[in-house]
């Protein structure tokens, strides 16, 4: 496999891998992600394996770096943001800055929970990553952040 490859598959990957509440989370979705963008550009094994670590370990550190307090302000946007307004912040203690551009709210069909989508722009240790999420209701009222 070419260098041209690999790094068109490790670029793709970050964009694919998921900022999700939990690095094992976001290993999962990144390792999907990653896959199929490898077997997409390189079109054999090596390249779907490849494409699934990167994604791994991309998904993974994206979600362990969202703590606490970067939740709390996602679950904020997810309940009184105004779809289509980006809401940013700042995480103090880590620096990572975040921001996220809910859609409408709407009912699950299976389930009748209320979900919302949103784009969320991180920039994490300098380097920015875009991912698209959703999360819904759970029974306590708490947005969950959804595996796709």
């Amino acid at each position: 496999m070419n260098k041209m490859y690999l790094a068109t598959i490790l670029l793709f990957s970050i964009f694919t891998s998921s900022c999700a509440t939990q690095g094992q989370t976001g290993a999962g979705v990144g390792a999907i992600g990653g896959a199929l963008a490898g077997q997409a550009i390189g079109h054999s094994t090596e390249a779907t394996l490849i494409g699934a670590a990167v994604g791994t370990m991309l998904g993974y550190m994206v979600g362990n770096e969202m703590d606490k307090y970067d939740r709390e302000q996602l679950n904020h946007v997810y309940e009184r943001g105004t779809s289509g307004k980006a809401t940013a912040w700042r995480n103090p203690d880590t620096g990572n800055s975040y921001e996220v551009m809910p859609q409408p709210a709407y009912a699950q069909p299976e389930t009748q929970k209320v979900c919302r989508q949103a784009e969320i722009i991180a920039v994490i240790d300098g380097k920015t990553e875009r991912t698209y999420t959703t999360a819904c209701r759970d029974d306590y009222g708490h947005w969950q952040l959804q595996n796709k």
